[in-house]
C-alpha cells in the first residue's frame, strides 16, 4: 500500500494526487489541525480507495469531520458519471439510511424554560423510546401500513395526523424519496421496522433541546426564524433496525452481482455496480425506502416532542426550520468539466448544502439557501449553517463534529456518574437509556465542532448562521 501524500492547496483544503487505480484525486477540507494522521488514521486510505469506483468524477472528497467507516469514511462524498457507466455503493451511504437531522424553533427564551427543563426532560425520557429494541411512538398496525410509510414517507405520517403539511415544505425533498419499492425489502427488515417507528435507537442519536447562544450571520437567522436566547430542539435519528437490515441484505447481494460487471474494488467494503443494472436499481429502491421510513421516524419523533411541551409548557407550537438526511446516494444533475452530467451522489456522514435559489429549496429559503444542521456532542455547541454559492463537492458539507476516539476508548476513559456530573456542572440536564451509552458518547471523544464549521467556512463549503448550546439531553 503506497504511502499517502497529502498536498496543502490552501489552509483549508488539501489534494491526493491520483496514483495507481485513482481515476480522480482525492480532496481532504481540513484545517492542519483537524487533519486525520496519516499513519495511524484508515480514513485518508478510504478516501484513496473511494478514488478507485468507476465511473467516479471530480474528486473523492472529505469533509472536515472526517473518520473511519464502513467502505466510505464517514464524512465522504462522491459522485459518479451514471451514463458512463457509474456505480452505486451501500458503503457510500452507511448502514443507517437516510440518518438525519431536524430543528424545531420553539416560542420560549431560555430564562422561560429553565425552571422548568427537568420536567420537560423527565417527559421526553418517557415520550422518546431509546435503545436498540423495539419501541415506537406510532406502533403500527400491519405490514401494509408500514408499506405505506416506506413509500409516501412523512406525507403519510402526516396524513394520519401527525405533524403539519408547513413541516413538509421544510423537508428535504418535502419529506418522502421517489422509486421506493417495498417488494425489494426483505420480511426481516419489515419485521425490524414494524415496530420502531418514532424511536431514537441508540449510538450518538439525540433529542436535544438547546438555547441559540450567538446569531453570526443576521439576514439569514432572521429568514430562518433564529434569534439569540431562542430554546430549540435538535433531533437526530435514522431509519433504525429497518435500514440496517436493508444495507446488510443489499450489501451481500452487490458482492455477488459486482463480479458478473468486471468490477473489482480495493476494499471488499466498496461493493457496488453500475446504477444502470438491475443491482444498482434494487439497491436504490430499498435504499428510498428506508430514507422513508428515517423521515417518517423523525417527523413522528418531532410529533412526541411538540406534545410533551404542550403538557408540560403549555404550547406544542414548534415550528420545523428543516430536516435533512446525511447518509444517501441521491440522483442529482451537476455540471462536470463544464456539461451537465446525471450523477448518483453519495453522501456518507455529509450532508447537501444547498445555494441560494437552487430549485429544490421552498421559496421562502431559497432566497439564503438552504439550512444545514450540524449537531456537535452532548456537552458542546451545535450549529445552524447555510448553503454557500459556488460551494465545492456537489454542494455537500460536514454532518457533524466527528469522532477522534472509539467508543470503546470512550468507556474507558470516564465512567458514567463522573460524566454525569460534569454535564450538570455546566448546566445540561441528561437522561441516558444506558450507563455504557452515554459514556460511548462522551464529548471528548469528539473534535472540536467550533473549528469544523470555521473550516467549512473557510472552504466556502457553507456559512455560518448561529450557534447552539445544549440545555438537556435524551441519549438513545
Amino acid at each position: 500500500m503506497a504511502a499517502i501524500t497529502l498536498v496543502e492547496e490552501s489552509p483549508w483544503r488539501w489534494r491526493i494526487e491520483p496514483t495507481g487505480a485513482m481515476r480522480v484525486p482525492g480532496v481532504v477540507f481540513a484545517s492542519e489541525a483537524l487533519l486525520p494522521e496519516v499513519a495511524a488514521d484508515r480514513s485518508l486510505q478510504q478516501v484513496v480507495n473511494v478514488a478507485t469506483l468507476p465511473g467516479v468524477v471530480r474528486a473523492s472528497y472529505a469533509m472536515p469531520d472526517v473518520h473511519w467507516g464502513y467502505g466510505f469514511p464517514i464524512g465522504g462524498v462522491a459522485a459518479t458519471d451514471i451514463a458512463a457507466g457509474g456505480v452505486v455503493s451501500p458503503g457510500g451511504v452507511g448502514f443507517d439510511i437516510s440518518c438525519g437531522v431536524r430543528l424545531l424553533l420553539t416560542p420560549f427564551e431560555r430564562a422561560e424554560l429553565t425552571p422548568l427543563l427537568p420536567a420537560v426532560m423527565d417527559q421526553l425520557e418517557r415520550a422518546v423510546p431509546t435503545g436498540m429494541g423495539p419501541g415506537a411512538v406510532w406502533d403500527l398496525e400491519d405490514g401494509n401500513e408500514l408499506k405505506r410509510i416506506l413509500t409516501q414517507g412523512a406525507p403519510y405520517a402526516v396524513q394520519q395526523g401527525h405533524g403539519t403539511a408547513r413541516d413538509l415544505d421544510r423537508c428535504e425533498d418535502g419529506g418522502v424519496l421517489a422509486g421506493a419499492d417495498p417488494d425489494v425489502v426483505s420480511d426481516r427488515a419489515l419485521a425490524r421496522g414494524l415496530h420502531q417507528l418514532g424511536s431514537l435507537g441508540s449510538g450518538n442519536h439525540f433529542v436535544e433541546v438547546q438555547a441559540v447562544d450567538q446569531i453570526l450571520d443576521s439576514e439569514v437567522a432572521e429568514v430562518f426564524g433564529l434569534h439569540p436566547g431562542q430554546v430549540c430542539v435538535m433531533i437526530h435519528s435514522g431509519s433504525r433496525g429497518l435500514g440496517h437490515q436493508i444495507c446488510t441484505d443489499q450489501v451481500k447481494l452487490m458482492e455477488s452481482a459486482m463480479v458478473g460487471y468486471g468490477i473489482s474494488v480495493p476494499d471488499r467494503q466498496l461493493a457496488c455496480v453500475p446504477v444502470r443494472s438491475p443491482a444498482g436499481a434494487a439497491y436504490l429502491s430499498a435504499m428510498a425506502a428506508a430514507a422513508n421510513y428515517g423521515r417518517a421516524n423523525r417527523q413522528l419523533l418531532a410529533e412526541a416532542v411538540r406534545s410533551v411541551f404542550r403538557r408540560t409548557v403549555g404550547t406544542g407550537g414548534l415550528e420545523l426550520l428543516y430536516d435533512v438526511s446525511h447518509n444517501l446516494a441521491k440522483l442529482e444533475s451537476h455540471d462536470v468539466d463544464g456539461e451537465p452530467k446525471e450523477l448518483c451522489v453519495h453522501r456518507k456522514g455529509a450532508t447537501r448544502a444547498l445555494p441560494p435559489g437552487h430549485p429544490d429549496l421552498p421559496p421562502d429559503l431559497a432566497v439564503v439557501g438552504q439550512p444545514v444542521l450540524v449537531p456537535g456532542s452532548m456537552g458542546t455547541a451545535s450549529y445552524v449553517l447555510v448553503g454557500a454559492a459556488g460551494s465545492d463537492a456537489f454542494h455537500s458539507t460536514c454532518h457533524g463534529a466527528g469522532r477522534t476516539m472509539s467508543r470503546t476508548a470512550a468507556r474507558k476513559k470516564i465512567s458514567a456518574q463522573a460524566l454525569r456530573h460534569q454535564l450538570a456542572a455546566q448546566g445540561i440536564e441528561v437522561r441516558a437509556g444506558s450507563s455504557r451509552g452515554l459514556t460511548e458518547e462522551a464529548p471528548f471523544s469528539y473534535k472540536d465542532v467550533d473549528a469544523v464549521v470555521e473550516t467549512v467556512e473557510r472552504a466556502g463549503l457553507a456559512r455560518r448562521v448561529a450557534r447552539l448550546v445544549p440545555l438537556g439531553v435524551v441519549k438513545g
